[in-house]
């Protein structure tokens, strides 16, 4: 006990506690701090072991003072005392050890001490309150349990629910199969046509580039050609200034430049038609952009319902996986139900051995309680006559004390009228001393007179 593994608590915390939680009614009330010290009492001691007996083991405060009658024992109604804390002891020396307490002993209980019982109660508090711990994690335990079985109930539940819309969105009613196919190969001519139609707009649109470099080409063209008239006409100017004018170089420059300006015009009227050509082309392409518009948002509808139909087809890929975890959850909370179900089954087995055990034990314990209630009426019958026998005892000594007491009184009577007594005869004693000592002064004043006289 010089090395505990456990708290040693103060007076007043162990008073507390035991008055909350293990002690009831006028016994909670009653129990104080002076119970336990300067000197703890034996009484309250021994009631608090009896009371968490009660609390641990439903072992009854009152079962203590039962003697076992197996044997024939003369006068059993002595041995009732010291049955109680023989019991008590017992039932402590195979308790205790659970709190790490090993040497308890029957001094404890006859004559406690104050440091001994406080780390005995120590222990045992420390005991509860681990009990009190475990019962809660227990009680945890089971809660959990129940709202893991809900869970599966619960799960079980989604899972048919999820097999039932699964087999809901995987089977085509026969009523829409018909549309389906017909969407079906209305999506195949679609993306067929679309893809021939891709093929026309890229042919329009290199046709188109090749136009536009050609337009390109032409525009550069007539750019020069402008470039070379300007710079014609500016030499036209400086040789006008420069060269004296004859008529036949005139007339021949003149037939040269009307040519050149017959080539432009023709050039020109050529552009021309070349820039309608171009136009006509761009407004065919517009209208092919307008179509290819067109078709590209029909496309994008297409894609949409494509996306759709693909979503679908995630959720439903989705759905079968969650279907295929929830069916290995099943199994899994399946296999565990067995195993608890098995490891049931088998403690409902042992629970129905042991109930015809407990059966056979309550008939042997009622047999043999039958067997001690007899032998017990037999002892309160001879308790009877013994307690007969003590109240003609006690009566007989209740006279003898009034006797006594009587005859107390008597004496006093006695003795105060002896002491009265007393009390004159030292007074007359008293009286008779100085008197005597007084005629013994005059005998003597009257002898020496005589003397003198003589």
């Amino acid at each position: 006990m010089s090395e505990n593994t456990f708290p040693v608590y103060t007076a007043d915390a162990i008073v507390n506690f035991y008055r909350t939680e293990v002690l009831t009614g006028q016994e909670a009330k009653h129990f104080t701090k002076s119970d336990l010290t300067p000197a703890p009492k034996p009484e309250s001691v021994q009631t608090l072991y009896m009371r968490v007996l009660h609390l641990l083991y439903r072992f009854r405060p009152e079962c203590h003072s039962m003697v076992p009658l197996l044997e024939n024992i003369q006068y059993p109604v002595y041995h009732e005392g010291a049955t109680t804390i023989l019991s008590v002891y017992v039932r402590m020396r195979q308790f205790l050890p659970m709190c790490l307490v090993y040497d308890f002993s029957l001094n404890d209980l006859l004559a406690p001490k104050k440091q001994r019982t406080l780390t005995v109660l120590s222990a045992i508090m420390n005991f509860l309150h681990f009990r009190k711990q475990r019962m809660d994690m227990t009680l945890e335990k089971q809660a959990k349990f129940r709202a893991d079985l809900d869970r599966l109930q619960i799960y079980n539940k989604g899972t048919l629910e999820a097999e039932k819309k699964i087999e809901m969105l995987t089977t085509i009613p026969p009523e829409q199969q018909a549309e389906a196919d017909e969407l079906v190969a209305a999506l195949s001519e679609l993306q067929a046509t679309t893809a021939h139609e891709y093929q026309d707009v890229n042919a329009k649109n290199d046709s188109i580039a090749e136009w536009k470099t050609r337009i390109a080409e032409k525009t550069q063209k007539l750019a020069q050609v402008k470039v070379d008239v300007s710079n014609l006409k500016e030499d036209i100017g400086k040789l006008k200034s420069q060269i004296v004018e004859s008529p036949e170089e005139l007339k021949s420059q003149m037939e040269k430049m009307r040519e050149n300006v017959k080539n432009i015009k023709t050039s020109i009227e050529g552009t021309d038609g070349c820039v309608v050509e171009l136009q006509g082309m761009v407004q065919n392409v517009t209208h092919t952009e307008a179509e290819i518009q067109q078709m590209f948002n029909l496309l994008q509808d297409l894609e949409s319902s494509m996306n759709n139909t693909k979503q679908r087809q995630e959720e439903h890929h989705e759905l079968t996986a969650q279907y295929e975890k929830k069916q290995k959850e099943l199994k899994n909370l399946c296999i565990e139900e067995g195993q608890l179900k098995r490891a049931q089954a088998m403690k409902l087995d042992k629970e129905s051995k042991q109930n015809i055990r407990r059966q056979k034990k309550k008939e042997m314990k009622e047999q043999h309680v039958q067997e001690v209630l007899g032998q017990c009426n037999q002892i309160h019958q001879k308790r009877e006559e013994m307690a007969d026998k003590i109240q003609e005892i006690s009566r007989e000594t209740q006279q003898l004390k009034a006797k006594i007491q009587s005859l107390r009184d008597v004496c006093s009577k006695e003795t105060e009228k002896a002491q009265a007594l007393y009390d004159t005869l030292s007074t007359s004693m008293d009286e008779l001393h100085w008197r005597i000592e007084t005629h013994t002064a005059d005998l003597k004043r009257d002898v020496t007179k005589m003397s003198a006289n003589f």
